[in-house]
């Protein structure tokens, strides 16, 4: 693999960090800030939007820069978004400046995955995209692990520094190590829309939002899963998140090499088996050993799901991947946002701790049912020419 996928993968990881570890150092920033716990939770709600707005938005403006150009610009922001966090006032500034912090995420990605698909050739694209989605992976057994212990020791704003130092070394890393890519050819604004007009486009964003809301509607709640249900000391919960990700780790390195295999036969095995997985969470939940099992399949079946769909997306956007590659960022955050809502109202209506597994599980199933009709449109269009030269 090119090394400049290590420049990838390093911004990659930054982003991962930043975006989890506020979970792991809402109470030092609540008590910072003097504010309670639930309004602490702005600072993330504003980096998800942040990642939502800035994804279209970002790409769109920057469509006729050179993709490097393009990585070092989001990172830049990146970079100054997080440094101005650590420096926050008050929790209004915060706010705003983690909503700054997420602008450049999904743009990065959308970016990096059309840099990191052409520096490879056709068979290997999917395994490139998962080196660099492998810096994402790694921030939740590394970088979230470590920036929560240093925020406990330390405070957070030490943490966010220490992002923002991630941040200045995927700069120089990219800098040095990303090949100029040259403004895209014929790009400009109204090709990258017009890439969604393509119905298969819709389709793999809606898998997206479908099928890995299953994911987080599990995830979400998985701490007092684990402590209220399976009986774990609150202690225990940031090393069985460890476990999560490393199960992330493997599946988003599995799912490239499957993806290049044969992507639609393995886009339908890794959802049935998230499904499946999730459905036997709701019984696993119950047990020590089980929920640590079953957490860490979770993590593999859900993410393997990441490089495939991110592949799959830039196939079927033809020429203009970046603006639709980009918007899987953003599919990615409404899918966190629905599956912890529904696994949230599944709690409030009393059906149990367990029950935002069977959410989850329901979920995937529906993402699997678009994945089928999106794979018979293959089938279908395929026939096409086919019948013609007939």
């Amino acid at each position: 693999m090119p090394v400049a996928l290590l420049a990838l993968a390093i911004g990659a990881f930054g982003i991962g960090t930043t975006e989890f570890v506020m979970m792991g150092v809402l109470p030092q920033a609540a008590a910072d800030f003097g504010v309670s716990i639930p309004s602490a939770g702005y600072l993330i709600t504003g980096y998800a939007l942040g990642v939502v707005v800035g994804a279209p938005l970002l790409t769109a403006a920057a469509v006729r820069l050179p993709r490097k150009t393009m990585l070092l610009a989001m990172m830049t922001l990146f970079t100054l978004g997080n440094l101005l966090f650590s420096l926050s006032p008050n929790q209004e500034f915060g706010v705003l400046f983690r909503f700054v912090a997420g602008l450049p995420h999904g743009a990065f990605f959308g970016a990096g995955a059309v840099v990191a698909s052409s520096l490879v050739e056709p068979g290997n694209r999917a395994k490139a995209v998962s080196m660099m989605f492998l810096g994402l992976t790694l921030a939740n057994v590394v970088g979230v692990p470590l920036g929560t212990l240093l925020g406990q020791q330390v405070g957070w704003r030490a943490t966010f520094g220490v992002v923002a130092g991630i941040g200045v070394l995927a700069i120089a890393a990219i800098a040095k190590l990303v090949p100029h890519q040259g403004r895209p050819a014929e790009a400009s604004l109204r090709g990258e829309l017009g890439a969604f007009r393509r119905p298969q486009v819709w389709l793999a964003l809606a898998i997206v939002t479908v099928g890995m809301g299953g994911v987080f509607a599990s995830l979400s709640y998985v701490a007092p899963m684990l402590t209220d249900v399976a009986g774990y000391a609150p202690r225990n919960v940031t090393l069985l998140l460890a476990l999560a990700g490393v199960g992330m780790t493997i599946g988003n390195l599995l799912g490239g090499r499957l993806a290049d295999r044969a992507l639609m036969p393995s886009l339908y095995f890794a959802l049935f088996a998230l499904a499946a997985v999730l459905a036997i969470f709701t019984i696993t939940a119950h047990s020590k050993i089980g929920a640590a099992v079953t957490i860490f399949a979770v993590g593999v079946a859900g993410f393997m799901i990441g490089p495939m769909m991110q592949t799959r997306i830039m196939q079927k956007a033809g020429g203009t991947p970046s603006l639709v590659s980009a918007a899987v960022q953003s599919a990615f955050n409404i899918a966190n946002s629905i599956g912890a809502y529904l696994g949230g109202l599944a709690i409030a209506g009393g059906l149990g701790l367990v029950a935002p597994n069977m959410v989850g599980a329901i979920l995937s199933v529906l993402g699997l049912s678009i994945a089928t009709v999106s794979g018979v449109l293959d089938r279908r269009q395929a026939a096409v020419p086919a019948l013609a030269e007939a």
